[in-house]
């Protein structure tokens, strides 16, 4: 069982779209029982709120559901928990760090490293442009699951 976290500042856009993605394509690759998958904030901001309507409203135009996810922060103690933290972009991979006192096995990751074009994942909650982050975060959960299988 491969345990993955994605990680992003609030946990209400990019985050939960990893999330829901990586799950979606799991379950129709026929590997969905090999995984354990969720997402978490490095903020306490939106704790407890759901999913961002534009960003449900992109994973459901795609068929994906993200219903009764809402926001939580990653806690110190987790790094033992997960194979696997993947953040969306440097500041997060940073926060990550702070949290767990550091990074010994090696366990914290951008998703677009999975790609041919490494960065950070667009932010939809400054540019609006979801399309983008779907574009980003679909490109980073299907490098990631070929990079596992």
């Amino acid at each position: 069982m491969t345990k993955i976290l994605f990680v992003c500042h609030g946990n209400i856009c990019r985050s939960p779209m990893a999330e829901f993605v990586m799950k979606d394509l799991v379950k129709k690759a026929g590997f969905g029982a090999q995984f354990t998958i969720a997402s978490a904030a490095t903020s306490t901001e939106e704790i407890g709120n759901p999913v961002y309507p534009p960003a449900r409203q992109m994973l459901a135009q795609h068929g994906i559901s993200c219903a009764g996810k809402t926001a939580r922060q990653v806690r110190r103690g987790e790094y033992a928990d997960w194979d696997l933290f993947i953040g969306m972009d440097f500041a997060n991979l940073r926060n990550m760090e702070r949290i767990f006192g550091g990074d010994p096995e090696r366990k914290i990751h951008a998703l677009l490293d999975y790609t041919a074009r490494p960065g950070e994942v667009a932010d939809p909650w400054y540019t609006g442009d979801f399309e983008a982050t779907w574009r980003d975060v679909l490109a980073g959960c299907t490098g990631l699951l070929n990079s596992l299988t």
